[in-house]
């Protein structure tokens, strides 16, 4: 039979011995309970009962130890987290993940605040299955978090949704109602005096939160919001390292692009100052920009190309350009408008650089720049000259000048007035007159002529074979440079300076008729007036005039030994009637219509028509009165002109 004091003996035993296994607290009970029923006696169990208490307080005293060692555990691992920060979204993870397993809830999250909505925000969540729950925002002083994040206090609820402490808001009950949350606790995550967020830790059952929980929540919410702030210094360090290597690049391309503008302004520069021209100007920047490169006045001519074909300048492009200020891109080229103030002196095109960047684009709008001081100058010096050109040009349609002295200042200038010349006079009713004499002055230059102003009105001197038909043209030509009818008065001036001021008379007289035709925008001289001209001419030349209208019937009479036109005359004088012809004639009827028949196919179908009948009878008074040179019999070779070319005030 057990004493007294081997009972108790084996029940400390056996009680150290479920101390050191870690046994449930249920189970101390058990070495006092194998006493009672072995019969021990009343002291023998008080001190059995004894030292079950004691050993119940060791076992809750190594509990709490191994809790704290594990919250320790935990916040040394944090630590060492956030010392190898590299996902701050892995972190916060990490921290809500921990503080569930240590706190021993259902839920927890994480809320950070948003300085410009003035709210919170959901961050992190754990164990959450509501997707409102999770995208949930709370004003602040709203809810359990809102009155956290306002008072940088924690607060801790056993049931929220029954708590009259909060202001609920529908969005927040609906939402926590949602994921069947009641206990809460919240904790400010603090950086100094400043809130940035709350973290929570949530069950879904009822439960009181005690301090020691409130308190390992707070020291995770301070490793949470030393882990944000060390996240946002990182991320300050590389984007300032970012933002600081793409200033040193930056500075670097600067660079190059500044001493590569240095060298196109030196070079560009350097071609005018020693007189180069628009050619090489565009083959310099062609170089400099390596591409194509068209230089073309106002009206689109081109002045200048290198390495490139044709290519007319979008009218587009120059006109934005113009507006704006700076190069445009269309169509994989790039225009530029070179400008004098408003004024548009032409544009420049570049092509086979549709990757132009923005240091190129500055080069090509400088290389614009340059070559409207080239063209200014240019300008300058054609202003000069054509100065020169019409004080000449003045003197020459005086009648007091002094001719041979005028023919030596015509050939410094490159003018050979020993050539054949016409005198044109110019006149527009819409164009302004100094545009219309720098679109004369521009044709003299490229005929070897000169251009003035003589008498009000705008004069061109220009060698010409052909007076009346470079009177046409010309009056086309000026009309599409200054884009406006322009009419052309027109004389030949023979060779030598003598003679021009009778020629000039002449040309005003012959665009005095032509406007009052009302033939604004054609050219002419008076002989291609017809009898108007034969009529309006100082120095009409009749015998011409004469043979222009019935040399056919004229050289048939001469080879036939046939008066036709005697029938003719005849024919007009009886009003145009064939059988009083016959009767004056003495001839048969059919002989008048076979000879009608023959003047019809010598002198055209409209021989009859008024016009060209009314030149046919003043032609016939002509040759009446005046005693013409007897024709020349044509060639052999020549055949007989079938009619003349119309004429006269009505078909010219």
């Amino acid at each position: 039979m057990l004493t007294g004091v081997t009972t108790v003996t084996e029940g400390i035993r056996e009680l150290l011995g479920l101390l050191a296994q870690g046994a449930p607290a249920e189970e101390f009970a058990r070495p006092a309970a194998a006493a009672r029923a072995a019969g021990a006696s009343a002291p023998e169990l008080a001190a059995l009962d004894e030292a079950t208490g004691v050993a119940l307080e060791v076992h809750r005293t190594l509990g709490r130890h191994r809790t704290r060692e594990a919250e320790l555990t935990a916040l040394f691992d944090t630590a060492g987290d956030l010392a190898a920060l590299r996902d701050l979204d892995a972190v916060l993870r990490a921290i809500t993940h921990r503080a569930k397993q240590l706190l021993h809830t259902d839920v927890t999250y994480l809320s950070l605040i948003d300085e410009a909505a003035g709210d919170t925000f959901m961050r992190v969540t754990e164990g959450s299955v509501s997707a409102a729950f999770q995208q949930l925002r709370l004003g602040m002083g709203e809810g359990l978090g809102g009155l956290v994040a306002q008072t940088a206090r924690p607060y801790a609820t056993g049931d929220y949704q029954r708590d009259p402490r909060f202001q609920h808001t529908g969005p927040i009950d609906s939402a926590v109602g949602e994921e069947d949350l009641h206990a809460i606790l919240g904790v400010p995550l603090r950086l100094g005096p400043k809130v940035i967020g709350v973290l929570f830790a949530a069950d879904r059952s009822p439960r009181e939160f005690g301090p020691r929980e409130v308190a390992l929540l707070s020291s995770l919410a301070d490793h949470a919001a030393i882990a944000i702030d060390g996240a946002r210094l990182l991320e300050e360090t590389r984007r300032a390292l970012a933002e600081l290597g793409a200033a040193s690049r930056t500075i670097q391309e600067n660079s190059d692009a500044l001493r590569r503008a240095e060298r196109a302004h030196d070079r560009l520069t350097g071609l005018v100052l020693r007189g180069g021209d628009v050619a090489e100007v565009a083959a310099a920047i062609g170089a400099l920009l390596e591409g194509g490169t068209l230089v073309h006045d106002p009206e689109g001519r081109e002045l200048a190309r290198a390495r490139s074909g044709p290519c007319p300048p979008p009218a587009g492009a120059v006109a934005a350009s113009r507006s704006g200020g700076r190069a445009v891109a269309e169509g994989g080229t790039w225009v530029c408008a070179v400008l004098a103030g408003p004024e548009l002196l032409g544009s420049i095109t570049l092509t086979g650089r549709a990757d132009l960047d923005e240091a190129g684009r500055r080069l090509f709008e400088r290389a614009a720049t340059v070559t409207a001081l080239l063209l200014l100058l240019g300008r300058s010096v054609a202003q000069t000259e054509d100065r020169i050109r019409g004080e000449l040009l003045g003197d020459l349609l005086s009648p007091s000048a002094d001719r041979g002295s005028l023919a030596v200042r015509a050939r410094r200038l490159g003018v050979d007035l020993a050539r054949p010349h016409g005198l044109f006079v110019l006149h527009s009713d819409a164009a302004p007159r100094p545009r219309l004499l720098a679109a004369a002055a521009h044709h003299a230059r490229e005929r070897r002529g000169l251009a003035g102003v003589h008498h009000d009105h705008a004069v061109l001197l220009a060698p010409s074979d052909a007076t009346g038909a470079d009177a046409a043209r010309l009056a086309a030509a000026l009309g599409r440079s200054v884009g406006a009818p322009v009419t052309v008065g027109a004389a030949g001036a023979g060779d030598g300076a003598g003679g021009l001021h009778a020629a000039h008379a002449e040309a005003l007289r012959c665009l005095s008729t032509l406007r009052a035709l009302g033939r604004a925008g054609d050219g002419s001289t008076l002989a291609d007036l017809g009898f108007l001209g034969v009529l309006l001419g100082d120095r009409a030349d009749l015998s011409g005039f004469v043979r222009t209208v019935l040399g056919p019937v004229l050289d048939y009479d001469a080879r036939r030994g046939s008066d036709l036109v005697g029938t003719l005359r005849v024919y007009f004088a009886a009003g145009m009637s064939q059988a009083r012809a016959r009767e004056v004639l003495h001839v048969h009827v059919n002989t008048v219509v076979q000879r009608l028949d023959r003047i019809g196919r010598l002198l055209g179908p409209d021989w009859q028509s008024p016009d060209r009948s009314l030149e046919l009878q003043l032609a016939l008074r002509l040759h009446q009165v005046s005693a013409p040179e007897a024709p020349e019999a044509p060639k052999a070779s020549e055949a007989p002109a079938a009619r003349r070319p119309t004429r006269g005030p009505a078909s010219s």
